[in-house]
């Protein structure tokens, strides 16, 4: 097991450094370039097609979710600890110009994630036995890449990487958070935790759909409320922290004092790779979840795919910065949680419990997603029969991380989540044709609503139904 650990840490520091954060940025910069700006040029008809239609009732399309329900879901895993302890951990080491290169990987992020999403839309299957719409970039390596081995890749770095990322490490983050702030022992967070999360995905996508739509928008609301109060009560604060962001991120040195180490090329690090971990463009995880979707075109998913990193990286990253920023403890030496949840303190009487709170929300959320995204790799692999068992290893899995056990699988799992790019990106950047000839497509007349798949089938390359 050491061999392993060691090899894995090896290859973990490949995946998460520079050439994997570079490989991400640059598909994004290639994808919005050569779709001309398009979700810059679209974004007035995306805010008002998202944002404005969040409650919009189904429109009757098939497919097993709503627009909203699909995105919620994908949200209910992209919004987690990256967004509290990522973002903290971001401006501890790189200072508060890593905000700037955060911001800057979820700008090309957005075009990376409608790619994404408007694909998975485009070669999703249905499934004979059960009729569900099944997706996501596994399904467009396959039908549109033509290559089953990179689908089955991927859809193997994603089962593995459910039980870590998606599952220990968000477990164990509930249980240090509540037995920090509440005195809770982990034990008993465990077995709440494990009951819920087996209420909830017992039921299905639908049920998973229908709660997190449900759980996403008021935590996301709690959060920002909270943020909002901390932030106005230090409104004098505000416009100097902004000038920070932007002033030290060419020149972090000016924040840090000089201090040795402190160099843009950290800041750029730092924000680049915690603003990919938190919004998940390019890894495709994402693209499971909104594959469900009743929609009529692909593109018009696509467009909550730009809502989803707006959310999760413009919004709520961007106050979890600020309140480390106007409350002045970003350079005292804490980071992580501890920092985020000092600042939160300082700035709210109850600003500790807020944190505490606001980190279970989000990180169960994220068991929820991952578990989807788990369960339907593994059908992807195996078949549904064999994924109908995935929840049985799933969900004692919520009380193991809660007690902090399995630390090697925790490991392991971080590594095959980078992994997931690789497939994913191959994919991305030869299917662009695709994605544009979509976008040209929906764009020609937005507002009709299109009655069959037929009507954009002639657009996709090598699409094997």
């Amino acid at each position: 097991m050491k061999n392993i650990l060691a090899i894995n840490k090896v290859i973990s520091s490949i995946v998460w450094g520079w050439p994997m954060i570079i490989l991400l940025l640059t598909s994004g910069i290639l994808l919005f370039i050569i779709s001309k700006a398009l979700v810059l040029r679209k974004i007035g008809y995306i805010f008002s097609n998202t944002f404005l239609k969040m409650f919009e009732k189904d429109n009757g399309k098939e497919g097993d979710l709503t627009p909203f329900q699909a995105v919620s879901t994908a949200l209910a895993a992209t919004v987690g600890t990256g967004n509290i302890v990522g973002v903290a951990m971001a401006i501890a080491v790189g200072g508060p110009g890593a905000i700037f290169w955060l911001w800057l990987s979820a700008f090309f992020g957005m075009s990376t994630k409608f790619a994404e999403v408007t694909l998975a839309i485009a070669y999703r299957e249905k499934n004979q036995k059960t009729g569900a719409y099944v997706g996501g970039p596994m399904y467009y390596l396959k039908n549109g890449l033509g290559s089953k081995t990179l689908g089955s890749i991927f859809a193997f770095f994603a089962a593995i990487s459910a039980f870590g990322i998606g599952n220990l490490t968000q477990a164990n983050s509930i249980a240090i958070s509540l037995n920090t702030s509440f005195g809770l022992d982990p034990k008993i967070t465990g077995a709440i935790l494990l009951i819920l999360t087996a209420g909830v995905i017992m039921g299905g996508i639908k049920r998973i759909g229908e709660f997190t739509s449900k759980l996403v928008p008021f935590m996301a609301l709690f959060y920002i409320l909270a943020s909002l109060a901390i932030i106005i009560t230090n409104f004098d604060k505000v416009l100097p922290a902004l000038a920070s962001i932007f002033q030290t991120a060419f020149n972090p040195s000016a924040a840090f004092g000089g201090v040795v180490g402190a160099s843009m090329k950290i800041a750029m690090k730092e924000g680049i790779s915690k603003g990919l971990f938190s919004n998940e463009a390019g890894l495709g995880s994402g693209p499971i979840a909104h594959a469900t979707a009743k929609t009529d075109h692909p593109v018009r998913q696509g467009m909550w795919g730009v809502f989803e990193v707006i959310v999760d990286t413009f919004i709520i990253c961007t106050l979890t910065a600020l309140v480390i920023l106007v409350t002045g403890l970003w350079d005292s030496g804490l980071g992580g949680a501890a920092l985020t949840t000092q600042s939160f303190s300082k700035g709210f009487f109850a600003g500790g419990y807020i944190v505490s709170i606001g980190l279970a929300l989000f990180a169960f959320s994220t068991i929820l997603g991952w578990y989807y995204y788990g369960e339907k790799s593994t059908e992807y692999l195996f078949g549904s029969k064999v994924a109908s068992y995935y929840k049985f290893i799933f969900i004692p899995l919520v009380f193991v991380g809660s007690v902090g056990g399995l630390e090697a699988i925790w490991a392991i799992s971080d590594t095959m989540n980078g992994l997931m790019a690789l497939p994913n990106l191959i994919g991305l950047i030869f299917l662009i044709p695709t994605t544009i000839g979509l976008s040209k497509d929906f764009f020609k007349d937005p507002d009709r609503i299109r009655k069959s798949d037929q009507e954009f089938a002639h657009l996709l390359q090598g699409k094997n139904k």
